[in-house]
C-alpha cells in the first residue's frame, strides 16, 4: 500500500490525539498537532511538538504541562509567565522560553489585539501524558 502525504498527516494527528494533545484549549487559540516521538535514548519518555495558534487578543487559561517544555515563537509577540521563571514578559518572533516541570504556566496569550502570533511548543513528558491541563495543579 502506498502512504501519501494525507495518510501520514492523519496517522500523526491520530497519534497525537491518543497522548493526549488538546486541539484547543482556551478562546482565542487553537493547538495544531505537528509530531509526537517517543525517545529511544530515554525509555518512558516522548517529544510532541506542536503549533499553538493566538487571534488577535487571543489568550489560554492559567494551565500546567506534563514534563519540559520549551516554547518558541515564529510570529507576532506572545506574552507569557511562568510560576517558576519570574513576571509575565512578552516574547517576538524568534525568541524562546522554558517551563521546568511541575511550574504552572500562569499567563499565556498575544500580545496584540490587533495581529495574530504563534508559537511553536516542543513537550518532553512521560509517553502518554495528557500534557495540558487547566486550572491548579
Amino acid at each position: 500500500m502506498k502512504l501519501t502525504m494525507h495518510h501520514v498527516a492523519v496517522a500523526a494527528v491520530v497519534a497525537l490525539a491518543i497522548v493526549g494533545i488538546p486541539t484547543a484549549h482556551a478562546e482565542g487559540d487553537k493547538v495544531t498537532p505537528v509530531r509526537s516521538e517517543r525517545l529511544p535514548n530515554v525509555p518512558g519518555k516522548s517529544l510532541t511538538a506542536v503549533v499553538v495558534n493566538y487571534e488577535p487578543g487571543g489568550k489560554s487559561a492559567s494551565h500546567h504541562h506534563a514534563g519540559s517544555v520549551f516554547a518558541y515563537v515564529l510570529s507576532g509577540s506572545i506574552r507569557s509567565e511562568n510560576s517558576a521563571t519570574g513576571p509575565a514578559r512578552v516574547y517576538k518572533a524568534g525568541e524562546s522560553f522554558f517551563e521546568p516541570p511541575g511550574s504552572e504556566h500562569l499567563v499565556s496569550e498575544n500580545a496584540s489585539t490587533t495581529e495574530p502570533a504563534s508559537l511553536l511548543a516542543v513537550f518532553v513528558a512521560d509517553d502518554g501524558a495528557q500534557l495540558t491541563t487547566f486550572g491548579k495543579k
